[in-house]
């Protein structure tokens, strides 16, 4: 069994599919070796993998009851398919993925960072009560006014003390259509200020081959946002924006690179010191170390209160999301730059995302 990142594979003991929280937690107290919970294995470093038990929470993926201001989600649905269920009352999470065919649980447990995050904080910030399997197996409901310390702790806790089955998650009015806008920036320092400055509901960043590209997106807006020489203007329907990456997945899917080894270096900078390093370390970053298909993210951001995330109040998401394509670097030699890149990010406060996990002997770990 592999995950997204490619590089560790492992042959499992046994794979269960629970169809209720029940059997979660009656899995979790049988179990005599570690046990992964498992979404779409969309993790990067093995933290989906193990030789003990999976638990494919796929099988949990049910929608249960949509509110003006929240909705009831199984751990295992996907953020796709909550969408679909809300978006025909007018109503969202505050907070996507870029890509939605990512679990709800999984990113619960990393953190979950969106293009709204600099408003909303991140998806882990908007949960108003969650249901879970302890390491006991003892199957608990938390929220902030109970069992709060249980709460704080799963929220990005990647699954070390506990298990989400299904959450409660606050919902805002959903628009009907975006105004995306693309403006290009010489430097790093420039892109994440005008991050800070510009107001706009989705803010994102990428470096790119000749300079740096700031997205915003302004729901229901009709002109760009104030102080945005925008060198691209599209007007979609908020649903389209929504699942804009589903296009360059099938792409990167038909030219083989979706399955190529993934070694992913992702971190959370302070934003006063973050274009300094990320303007090193692209210096010393080829297109050979990135891959044919690789990508820079950039996102300036404030995490909300999730303590688990350890995040810096105000963070800038950096991430080289390299591919070991053919004639580019190997895989091994991509994984030892990223552990390089993470040991100078420690150095000046940084923190790796999502955050890294010590599995105890026979606790649960949570993975997306």
């Amino acid at each position: 069994m592999r995950d997204c990142g490619g590089m560790i594979e492992r042959a499992p003991r046994e794979v269960l599919r629970p169809a209720s929280a029940r059997e979660v937690a009656s899995a979790v107290r049988a179990a005599r070796t570690g046990v992964v919970a498992r979404g779409h294995g969309h993790s990067a470093e093995g933290q989906s993998l193990t030789d003990g038990l999976v638990l494919d929470m796929r099988g949990l993926a049910s929608v249960h009851e949509v509110g003006a201001d929240r909705v009831t989600v199984d751990a295992g649905a996907t953020w796709r398919q909550l969408l679909d269920t809300t978006l025909p009352y007018a109503r969202t999470p505050p907070v996507l993925t870029d890509y939605l065919d990512l679990t709800i649980g999984g990113t619960l447990s990393a953190g979950g960072i969106g293009g709204a995050s600099h408003v909303h904080g991140t998806q882990a910030a908007n949960v108003l009560a969650l249901d879970v399997v302890t390491p006991d197996g003892e199957l608990v409901s938390c929220s902030a006014s109970r069992r709060a310390g249980l709460f704080d702790s799963v929220r990005a806790g990647m699954g070390r003390h506990g298990i989400i089955t299904r959450a409660t998650l606050r919902l805002v009015p959903a628009p009907g259509r975006v105004l995306s806008c693309k403006a290009g920036y010489p430097s790093a320092a420039e892109l994440i200020e005008a991050q800070r400055r510009v107001r706009a509901d989705h803010v994102s960043g990428q470096a790119k081959a000749n300079g740096y590209e700031l997205k915003a997106v302004v729901y229901e807006g009709t002109r760009p946002p104030a102080g945005l020489d925008p060198s691209e203007v599209e007007e979609l329907p908020y649903r389209d924006f929504a699942d804009r990456m589903r296009p360059d997945v099938e792409a990167l899917r038909s030219a083989g690179e979706w399955e190529r080894p993934h070694p992913w270096a992702t971190m959370l900078l302070p934003a006063s010191r973050a274009a300094a390093f990320i303007e090193a370390a692209l210096r010393a970053t080829t297109p050979a170390d990135l891959g044919l298909s690789g990508v820079v993210l950039i996102k300036r951001f404030s995490p909300g209160w999730v303590p688990m995330l350890r995040a810096p109040s105000d963070a800038v998401l950096f991430g080289l999301l390299r591919t070991a394509s053919p004639g580019c670097r190997p895989a091994a030699e991509m994984a030892a730059a990223n552990r390089r890149l993470h040991e100078r990010a420690r150095a000046l406060g940084g923190v790796p995302y999502p955050a890294a996990t010590t599995r105890a002997p026979g606790g649960p770990v949570r993975a997306i």
